[in-house]
């Protein structure tokens, strides 16, 4: 345990030397279980707003409690097997609407290693994944062209645990223009495929476009920032 808190004050220390801290204070409130706990701006939400919830796994504790406590829309997304199948054997509640799809780089197929163990739900992208693991192919959707399929005008809250794809996704989301309200994001700049410094760049991008972080978790990897148009709404 003192191990670990050890690693995460390393981990906050190394991103607030290169910069990365919170930069816009905001009233928040937590939900979620296990590594799948993420942080909102409660005020800027109302029952019809539009929540995406990108890498459900089997954990979809924070899903739920956005549907409870606010009353939202939320769709789910994942396109991998073991996830699929989890998810039709839960009981859930009519807001939650479950897509078998991921979202990627492009509108189509992609390779995924499964994980050898049977009880593990996070899928990687082949090229980071171990080689000795199953290859699976699943369907994924860009951002663009699901909020086009799915009708919405707007997306509230983009929640993203996408195991390392957000440094591709999001770069195609903010060239679309398409800028959600609150973005949640696990970044996985401790895989061996991302580089710091392409994470550093990424984060300068979206404060680029408007973003300003509101959360940094005790870990250091997920990150909640909201987009300064809505800033004026917050009361605090």
């Amino acid at each position: 345990m003192a191990f670990r808190r050890i690693k995460q004050f390393l981990r906050k220390r190394r991103l607030a030397k290169a910069g990365i801290y919170v930069d816009q204070q905001c009233r928040f409130v937590s939900y979620g279980a296990r590594s799948g706990v993420w942080s909102i701006v409660p005020e800027v939400l109302t029952p019809a707003s539009v929540v995406y919830s990108a890498g459900v796994g089997n954990n979809i504790a924070w899903d739920l409690s956005m549907i409870e406590h606010h009353g939202v829309q939320l769709h789910a997304f994942d396109p991998t097997p073991r996830s699929v199948r989890w998810i039709r054997e839960q009981k859930l509640p009519p807001q939650f609407h479950f897509h078998p799809l991921g979202i990627g780089l492009v509108d189509g197929r992609q390779a995924f290693s499964e994980p050898k163990r049977e009880e593990k739900f996070n899928y990687t992208r082949a090229d980071f994944g171990n080689p000795s693991e199953e290859i699976v192919h699943c369907d994924v959707r860009r951002l663009s062209s699901l909020q086009q399929e799915l009708d919405h005008q707007e997306i509230d809250i983009l929640k993203m645990d996408i195991e390392g794809e957000e440094m591709s996704v999001l770069p195609d989301m903010l060239a679309s223009e398409l800028l959600p309200g609150q973005l949640l994001v696990e970044f996985h700049y401790n895989y061996p495929q991302i580089s710091f410094n392409d994470f550093l760049s990424l984060v300068s991008q979206l404060r680029e476009k408007g973003y300003r972080i509101f959360h940094i978790s005790e870990r250091g990897y997920e990150f909640g920032f909201i987009h300064r148009r809505l800033i004026a709404k917050d009361p605090t």
